[in-house]
């Protein structure tokens, strides 16, 4: 039978949020034989129940709930309602992640110092560094079974690689490969390998791809210390007279609140509904929001400069056959002022199926509607290929999560607004990234270059970030709140700067070290 801890057990540590964060920390802690509870507001759908269509994976595991939206973002304008693509089911959105999994650099953790100051920008330095960290890197690679690091061999390439590498080298980019993916290349910790069936981005239901559905929660579980509590939606974290965390108010399966005592509480529900948690379990101690003493709950809201390029070629490409993320080049990530923005980016392969690639492209600049042109470009779609570009983008206080006046979800709590204005250096990295993206596939004769804005944010990071001083962020370089002990952040809220790597590997390597900074706290019997 299942683990079932009783609501008036105050001796647990409850997480809220079962994703990267969340399900690598539950696991982490069971481990060490803490018994932990995970608070999941949607449902445990098993791999065995994904499938391997887009559409379908889509409305089956997306978070769906109305949030809205301000600021000059182009996807206030496309998509006002829904601006984040973040799930809704246990396991968070490793679910239904690419796998790529990159290291920060060195710089990313010092920004402040090494960029300068940057007008609009609200750069900080993290309280930690690379240094600080990389040991916990070596364990989330290890853990996720990370390609071409450890002596876990590189993905064989496919066709969609072979043409970015191919253009890479004519350019004379020098770093690009498979790497690095959290995705098997081998049989790996009891899991298959991938048989690049172009599958691995939606659902893990061929096992080859890391999640936490699929390796820390069953491990978790198996210790008889951790318990997933699905369709659990918390409403308001609570404290006693002192300030100090006691429980959680959560609304169950059939909509009735129900009360869960804690030791200590670990938010990770993702950067707009862990600030929106917070900033909805005011009360008259804690007015502004829990742990808000800063004003710095919800600020600061990032989710990496980004955009597509799409290439059509003479020939048959066929990017659908292979893994989504086939490839990476990494030459673009250095900070290089000369190039007249601050930090860097990643070109990385891509692949939508034909339904969602049609949407993507109807959004292009290039094409004014629907029409001869626009249909030419889908009747190549074999002939295509295609790269996503991710950068760093720069925090701005103003770029925030806040609670909505008037608007509240269906149990009666305020949704969330995301406001969000792009940062000048944010626009000119993009454009160079257009440029050097174009410039890869003219390299190898393209006959078409379809340039895609920034779609939904996928990359959901800050609001809550981690500072030395506690009127700078939120919370400490262990993601334990400055003003509450007892309250950790552990999801990529916590994220100081954005860096311009894809977020996971980050969030993982940090729930792993917060899980071994929990542990010797509660035997010092420090929390």
């Amino acid at each position: 039978m299942p683990r079932r801890f009783d609501p008036d057990d105050g001796r647990l540590v409850v997480i809220v949020g079962s994703g990267a964060g969340g399900g690598t920390l539950g696991n982490e802690l069971t481990q060490k034989g803490i018994r932990t509870l995970i608070l999941e507001a949607g449902p445990r759908i098993e791999r065995e129940q994904h499938v391997d269509d887009e559409g379908q994976s889509f409305a089956q595991l997306t978070w769906l709930d109305k949030r809205t939206t301000s600021g000059s973002w182009a996807v206030a304008k496309s998509n006002p309602n829904f601006p984040a693509w973040t799930c809704k089911v246990v396991d968070g959105t490793t679910v239904h992640w690419a796998g790529c999994s990159l290291r920060f650099q060195e710089h990313e953790f010092q920004t402040k110092d090494v960029y300068g100051d940057i007008p609009g920008a609200d750069l900080l330095n993290w309280p930690l560094t690379l240094g600080d960290i990389e040991a916990y890197y070596d364990k989330a690679e290890d853990k996720m079974g990370v390609t071409g690091t450890h002596g876990i061999p590189l993905h064989d390439a496919c066709n969609n690689q072979i043409v970015m590498a191919a253009g890479a080298k004519k350019v004379g980019y020098r770093e690009y490969s498979t790497g690095n993916m959290a995705i098997n290349s081998c049989p790996r910790d009891g899991r298959p390998a991938t048989n690049q069936d172009g599958f691995c981005f939606q659902g893990i239901r061929s096992n080859a791809k890391w999640s936490t559905l699929n390796t820390e929660i069953p491990k978790g579980e198996a210790t008889g210390n951790l318990e997933v509590r699905p369709q659990c939606q918390v409403l308001r974290i609570e404290h006693d007279n002192f300030g100090k965390v006691t429980g959680l108010v959560y609304a169950d399966e059939q909509g009735k609140h129900q009360r869960q005592r804690a030791r200590i509480v670990c938010v990770a529900c993702n950067s707009i509904e862990t600030p929106r948690l917070l900033l909805n379990s005011a009360t008259s101690k804690y007015p502004d929001g829990l742990a808000n003493y800063s004003g710095q709950v919800g600020r600061n809201y990032m989710r990496h400069t980004s955009g597509a390029v799409w290439a059509t070629f003479d020939k048959p490409v066929r990017m659908h056959r292979g893994i989504t993320m086939a490839g990476c080049i990494k030459d673009e990530r250095y900070h290089k002022p000369d190039r007249e923005f601050v930090g860097g980016y990643y070109m990385e392969t891509i692949h939508l199926g034909l339904s969602f690639l049609a949407g993507a492209i109807a959004n292009s600049s290039d094409f004014r509607g629907w029409g001869r042109e626009y249909t030419s470009v889908m009747e190549a779609y074999e002939n295509m290929a295609g790269m996503w570009l991710v950068g760093e983008d720069m925090p701005q206080a103003t770029n925030c999560v806040t609670l909505h006046p008037t608007e509240k979800d269906q149990f009666g709590m305020p949704i969330p607004n995301i406001h969000v204005d792009d940062h000048v250096n944010d626009i000119a990295m993009r454009t160079h990234a257009y440029e050097r993206g174009a410039m890869v596939y003219d390299a190898v004769g393209a006959t078409r270059i379809i340039r895609v804005p920034e779609g939904l944010a996928a990359h959901n990071l800050g609001t809550c970030r981690q500072s030395r001083r506690p009127e700078d962020g939120v919370c400490n370089k262990w993601g334990q709140t400055h003003e509450v002990e007892n309250l950790f952040i552990s999801d990529g809220s916590q994220f100081t700067t954005s860096a311009a790597a894809n977020r996971t590997l980050t969030i993982v390597a940090l729930a792993i070290r917060q899980a071994d900074y929990i542990a010797d706290q509660l035997t010092k019997q420090n929390i």
